[in-house]
């Protein structure tokens, strides 16, 4: 019989530092652990003075909200599940980030092509996809086509410890690796000239 585990999850730093978030009611999304998350932003910040960041498979809406806790301008949450969207929301409201938030819900494909009619290029990408529907290497490919990224941006892709990525996808870099048991960090920065 399997142990349902009730995840507790919350800001781990910046102005929100403490705060609990609500996950997502179900299994269907997995929400970034607060180990994880201090170790990714301390892979990439750990603070930002300002910027723009897009969490594309925002689940709970917990990477975003963590970088609008630790100093980014605006996050834009994308998930295409109607209950994600509902707990985004709940959280934003949660850490009074309204102000600073847009929430679509949409798939991923349709969401960066809607992104590019904007014109937007973001500092900082999260890809966080279904472990089961690994789809990164396509992603990244379709966020440097679609120049979503901005020079020296940073994606950063959580993915299952035996997915390995690709050194380089187009202009876009390998620059950080760390595994945390079952579950790895890759980071890739824009226009890195060898």
């Amino acid at each position: 019989m399997s142990k349902l585990v009730v995840m507790r999850m919350r800001v781990v730093s910046g102005i929100c530092k403490g705060r609990p978030l609500k996950a997502v009611p179900g299994n269907t999304t997995r929400p970034t652990t607060d180990k994880v998350k201090e170790a990714l932003f301390n892979m990439i910040g750990p603070y930002f003075d300002g910027g723009l960041a897009l969490d594309l498979f925002a689940g709970s809406g917990g990477l975003g909200i963590e970088a609008l806790s630790r100093g980014v301008d605006l996050s834009i949450f994308v998930d295409r599940e109607p209950k994600a969207i509902q707990t985004i929301h709940e959280n934003i409201n949660a850490c009074g980030f309204e102000a600073k938030s847009e929430v679509y819900r949409n798939d991923a494909d349709r969401a960066l092509k809607a992104l590019k009619k904007r014109e937007i290029a973001f500092d900082y990408i999260f890809l966080d996809p279904p472990y089961k529907k690994q789809q990164l290497v396509s992603l990244m490919e379709k966020i440097d086509e679609q120049l979503l990224l901005k020079e020296d941006g940073l994606i950063v892709c959580e993915h299952s410890f035996d997915v390995e990525l690709p050194p380089s996808i187009r202009s876009l870099t390998q620059v950080k690796y760390e595994r945390y048991g079952i579950i790895a960090i890759t980071i890739y920065q824009n226009g890195i000239v060898e």
